[in-house]
């Protein structure tokens, strides 16, 4: 198993018309994420890599149930998009924006909480289940499926212990890193929580 995402996962991507959006869903899909849909204001009807654009996030999601989210929308606006995200009942975001102002997430975070959306970031690498699901900028190549979980609030932290998991045959079962901002979604502790909670990893 995996927590948080796997291969049931539709994944919808924020800014996908912006330079760091459209490489990102490139990489994406080549490592097997299903990316139904990408949302960008006044770029309705393009396509990305064959995914198909809307105007909002609550029209993407309505026409493809995407289920998860992952913003490269820039700093001034990554908590508006986090909370338009939430706010179309979106379970699962990932913010990779770094540099938001903690005001703004001190007053979108709860928000985005009560609508029922589990957050990480913002100013992290994403998330990945090996074998089914990548949601962010980690590098794919290195991980392999297995029992370990991995947690760090580092971005370069997180490779370099997957990849010396992978290099001693450990396996993982997902790795994530939470961000290094002070106000992120998804702190240890939930993590851990999580962790536990799934009969298919051993260790963490």
């Amino acid at each position: 198993m995996s927590i948080w995402c796997d291969e049931n996962t539709r994944l919808l991507v924020q800014n996908i018309t912006g330079r760091t959006g459209r490489f990102h869903c490139a990489r994406m899909l080549s490592d097997g994420t299903k990316i139904v849909a990408g949302a960008a204001p006044g770029k309705a009807g393009q396509q990305v890599e064959g995914v198909p654009v809307w105007n909002t996030v609550a029209e993407a999601v309505a026409e493809t149930d995407a289920n998860a989210s992952i913003i490269f929308v820039p700093a001034p606006g990554a908590a508006d998009a986090l909370l338009e995200a939430a706010n179309a009942g979106v379970e699962l975001v990932v913010v990779i924006t770094e540099g938001i102002p903690t005001l703004d997430m001190v007053r979108a975070l709860p928000v985005a909480r009560d609508l029922g959306s589990r957050v990480i970031g913002p100013n992290c690498p994403g998330i990945v289940s090996p074998g089914k699901c990548k949601i962010g900028i980690m590098p794919y190549y290195i991980h392999e499926p297995g029992r370990v979980g991995v947690i760090s609030r580092s971005g370069t932290l997180t490779y370099e212990a997957v990849d010396q998991l992978t290099k001693l045959g450990l396996g993982q079962s997902t790795c994530l890193g939470i961000g290094g901002d002070p106000v992120i979604g998804s702190p240890f502790t939930d993590v851990l929580a999580a962790f536990e909670d799934d009969p298919d990893t051993d260790a963490v």
